[in-house]
């Protein structure tokens, strides 16, 4: 009889989805939670380069306020500068990645450059800070799910077996989630449909220590030849680059054989007309281009798919791995909270609903770019036939700016997490990112932001925006009094905290300024920029929640319907009825 081991989530891949997955679980769920996470190729620090590279601000901003970009910015090279040549070697401003210099509104405002090793190693560290270690090699070979099992029981018969004895055991958990990249054992073990399809287009990657006379080396550059399409040039960390090309069907009849020589000779080729040498390889691949997505994120109750398991595409506009962090980040909180007995199970069913219409944002528009990369129009381009494709990506990447900083990125209004019913009382709506604003703590005055105040602990943030006090202190008296009957908003084991944000410089004591005690921990917005930033009134007030993964949830007004409002919105999601869990 195999060994049964009982787990409430099991992860199966220890690639960086996986690894950013784990580990939100397991500093999340306390004793007696347990998390167990597989991967069937054995991982260390001496993994191989290559892979993802490039962390977009809103990806730098979750893995912030889950407190792991601090060590990716101590090895990172952060690109904020970008260069783009045409296929004489003249530098045409505006063009090809151009955008990465106008990501604003956030402290990461820029590309955050780390190849895949090094992150993984550093998430690997931070998951076994918390007690969990990645369990290499281990291949899910078996799914089982048992329908009979109720919520939050153990539904899922995993049967794993080690790469290298070839002994089986069984995992019984809860939740199963698959992260385990294109080629998904997962997905293909729960019949889930792949969807999309893949070109006949290959590009060529190769990283490593160069020599060059190109202008502005450290940069993200493009340069368009008329021989390898739209050539990616970017800086690496630890003073690497990485060169990206295609890889054309007219190129590949001079080769029999494609290997490191070959793919170091075609990159030399495709950056003229300047000059460049390898000094060292570090990492080359060669790759087919298509777009998928899987039909289902989330099927039998029980199982999810994340990452490449769930939507392929090419690394055209660099979105892989950053798509993939914001598939974990949706996912995680709301599973704590499940299996914590705060949240009711449907909520779950919030993950592919929100996560499904912007991957296919992202397919969309790797579509166009991946073709424009490769100097063909998109498939449905109704433009001039003889537009220059490199004009017209420049024009596509600008469009998806936002969305490809991931600062733009949105869910859509509903009935449960983005309120659709709420007053116009502030310029930043349910379903958008909450601006990271500078704010001043009391006493000391330092300054500090509202993202680094609000860590994403699987814990909802009602933020007060008091406005001018002396203006608003008959709606703060009306609030208090709505609010105070309220228990559970105040209940330390709620999933609730609350945060108060006084507008105008701050005083000796919060308490004086007020005139009662405040909400929760209090902080200034000494120039009003916040306020300004959220688009509330300084003489009303606002109240805002914010989701634990760093969205609005829901805005109200400073006055005598905050309490029913905040009532009704968290009624839909968590199990507060007789407040006996908390």
């Amino acid at each position: 009889m195999p060994e049964i081991e009982h787990v409430d989530v099991l992860v199966v891949g220890g690639g960086p989805v996986g690894l950013i997955t784990a580990f939100q679980l397991a500093r999340s769920l306390p004793h007696p939670h347990k998390v167990k996470i597989i991967e069937k190729h054995a991982k260390s620090s001496q993994d191989q380069y290559g892979r993802a590279i490039t962390l977009y601000p809103r990806s730098s901003e979750m893995l912030d306020q889950l407190g792991l970009a601090d060590a990716l910015a101590q090895q990172c090279f952060a690109c904020r500068a970008t260069a783009n040549y045409d296929g004489n070697g003249n530098e045409v401003p505006g063009r090809g990645w151009a955008f990465m210099e106008n990501m604003k509104d956030t402290k990461w405002d820029f590309a955050l450059v780390l190849r895949q090793k090094y992150q993984e190693e550093i998430f690997r560290q931070a998951l076994k800070r918390h007690g969990v270690e990645l369990d290499a090699p281990y291949a899910l070979v078996a799914i089982e799910v048992m329908d009979h099992v109720g919520p939050n029981g153990y539904k899922v018969l995993a049967t794993i077996e080690h790469g290298t004895t070839k002994v089986r055991s069984i995992v019984k958990c809860k939740y199963l989630i698959g992260a385990d990249g294109g080629r998904s054992f997962v997905r293909r073990a729960m019949d889930i449909p792949f969807d999309g399809s893949t070109s006949e287009d290959k590009w060529v990657r190769v990283d490593g220590v160069i020599e060059t006379d190109l202008p502005k080396p450290r940069t993200y550059c493009a340069i368009e030849s008329p021989t390898h399409g739209n050539v990616l040039w970017a800086a690496l960390d630890h003073g690497a680059t990485r060169i990206g090309f295609a890889f054309t069907a007219e190129r590949q009849k001079a080769y029999t054989e494609f290997n490191e020589e070959a793919a170091v000779k075609e990159a030399i080729a495709s950056v003229k007309p300047f000059s460049l040498s390898f000094k060292q390889v570090d990492w080359w691949t060669i790759y087919v281009v298509g777009q998928r997505i899987a039909r289902s994120f989330f099927i039998k109750d029980c199982i999810f798919l994340a990452g490449d398991a769930c939507h392929t595409h090419s690394s055209g506009a660099a979105q892989g791995m950053n798509t993939g962090i914001h598939d974990a980040v949706n996912l995680c909180w709301k599973l704590v909270l499940v299996l914590q007995g705060l949240a009711k199970p449907d909520l779950l069913y919030t993950y592919e609903n929100e996560r499904l219409p912007n991957v296919h944002r992202l397919i969309n528009y790797d579509k166009a770019i991946s073709r424009l990369m490769t100097m063909q129009l998109p498939e449905d381009w109704e433009g001039d036939p003889n537009a220059d494709p490199n004009e017209i990506l420049g024009t596509v990447m600008a469009e998806a700016a936002t969305f490809s900083s991931g600062l733009g990125i949105f869910y859509r209004p509903d009935n449960t997490l983005n309120d659709r019913n709420t007053p116009s009382l502030a310029s930043v709506s349910p379903g958008e990112r909450a601006p990271d604003v500078v704010l001043q703590k009391p006493a000391t005055f330092e300054t500090t932001r509202l993202q680094t105040e609000t860590p994403n602990v699987a814990r909802f943030y009602i933020v007060l925006f008091a406005g001018d006090v002396a203006k608003t202190k008959s709606s703060l008296a009306t609030f208090t009094s709505s609010v105070g009957g309220i228990d559970w908003l105040f209940s330390p084991k709620s999933p609730i905290a609350w945060v108060s944000v006084f507008a105008g410089p701050g005083g000796p004591s919060a308490y004086e300024t007020l005139g009662g005690m405040p909400f929760g921990r209090v902080f200034y917005d000494e120039d009003y920029s916040a306020h300004s930033r959220y688009g509330v009134n300084t003489y009303k007030g606002a109240v805002f929640v914010l989701r634990p993964d760093g969205w609005v949830g829901t805005v109200t007004q400073l006055g005598s319907g905050a309490g029913d409002a905040l009532a009704a919105y968290f009624k839909k999601f968590l199990i507060l009825d007789g407040q006996a869990k908390l």
